[in-house]
């Protein structure tokens, strides 16, 4: 007799279907691509140094790694991370975990892994939100794909058009003198020539001299960038932006809360330096309400908000098409959501203000074989089948949470 009984295995919480030609039950032909687990697992990882937030300071970094399983001996790897909990959102590494073992995988198990939009569209007719988790699982998929089809997934989401990409690097230390002194280094060894600062969580008048500082002993050999994480109210950011448009900077990430839509508006009319909507951007639909109401000539992508490669695809056009200038957002995810952002950023047209795919840099360990190359102040992106990494197992099983 077949066993045809979707399995949760308490322990590993992998989600089994022992694929048949035939699943008795359902009535589904089972095909030689069908899923047959999905695995989620929570990794912790040590950084170089804590990474201040507006809202949080990260002592480390936690990744959700997904592994999908298929019928055909193929493998696909994703990731889902987000920073510092539910400080920044609405989804945590354990929720994500949970969501993905209890909700995810009993939608897809015995589906065709090849079919991704089936396997989507599957997910949008049940799962509400939780877009860290979708973007783990269509990250997965097209690895996946990737690998059956021997192409690299810039090829699968309609080809590369470059084949490296410019990165930012985070100045977070808070003190001006140490900050000026790693913004020197990394020009020295051509590593980074963008630097954002993240500002917000200390007094303003303290924080825009310590940005003012720094862009006056860079000079025009970089560009300085800063990001509020919401933590200006409108009154301080109209005043703010003001002082720092006119002393050099050139672009101003999220000084508001995304909740105040008019705000917004109101400071990119007012604001010398171009604002750059992140936080107010969680879906591909409220990209299409920015664009709508003119609330930020600069959008930040991520695939981890937006829902996977393909869906930030989906956000990219809507912003080219309201003449929206584009930046590689972060989610300071490690190699495989870092290239999986790669893969996705490397097939637009134009990004106008670079990228921020640092997250494997600030990681003192890494899960896997060969992670990605930095060199002359660029991301290159591998030629490999799928996102091109291979998870080392015996650094994934140090580092997997218990």
């Amino acid at each position: 007799m077949l066993q045809t009984k979707s399995i949760l295995e308490p322990g590993s919480r992998r989600y089994h279907y022992p694929v048949t030609e035939k699943n008795n039950q359902m009535g589904i032909e089972m095909s030689h691509t069908a899923i047959e687990s999905l695995e989620a697992i929570i990794v912790d990882l040590p950084t170089i140094r804590p990474h201040k937030l507006a809202m949080h300071t990260m002592q480390n970094q936690t990744l959700v790694i997904l592994r999908i399983r298929c019928a055909d001996g193929i493998e696909g790897i994703g990731e889902a991370t987000t920073i510092g909990g539910l400080s920044y959102g609405n989804e945590s590494p354990d929720s994500i975990k949970v969501n993905l073992d209890r909700h995810f995988a009993p939608l897809l198990v015995g589906q065709d892994a090849s079919n991704l939009n089936a396997c989507m569209q599957r997910i949008d007719r049940v799962v509400k939100g939780n877009t860290f988790a979708r973007s783990a699982v269509e990250t997965a998929l097209l690895d996946a794909q990737g690998k059956r089809l021997g192409l690299p997934v810039s090829e699968i989401l309609g080809g590369r058009v470059r084949d490296s990409l410019e990165v930012a690097w985070t100045l977070a230390s808070g003190d001006t003198s140490k900050d000026i002194a790693e913004a020197e280094h990394m020009l020295e060894v051509r590593r980074h020539r963008i630097f954002k600062l993240k500002i917000g969580a200390g007094e303003v008048n303290r924080d825009l001299a310590h940005v003012i500082a720094i862009k006056k002993a860079l000079g025009d050999r970089a560009s300085v960038r800063v990001d509020v994480n919401q933590a200006w109210d409108e009154g301080v950011a109209l005043r703010a932006c003001r002082v720092l448009g006119d002393n050099g900077i050139d672009l101003i990430e999220q000084p508001i809360s995304r909740n105040n839509r008019s705000g917004q508006v109101r400071l990119n009319l007012s604001s010398p330096a171009p604002i750059m909507a992140d936080e107010s951007i969680e879906c591909v639909e409220d990209a299409f309400n920015l664009a709508r109401d003119g609330a930020a000539p600069v959008f930040a992508l991520k695939i981890a908000k937006n829902g996977g490669p393909r869906a930030v695809l989906r956000t990219a056009s809507i912003a080219e098409a309201a003449g929206i200038g584009l930046y590689g957002g972060t989610m300071l995810e490690g190699s495989v959501g870092t290239l999986a952002s790669a893969h996705a950023f490397i097939t637009l047209n134009k990004l106008a203000w670079d990228t921020e795919l640092f997250g494997p840099l600030l990681l003192t360990e890494d899960i896997v074989t060969e992670p990605p190359v930095y060199r002359d102040f660029q991301l290159h992106v591998p030629r490999l089948p799928g996102i091109g990494l291979t998870l080392d197992e015996e650094r994934l099983a140090r580092f997997r949470r218990p």
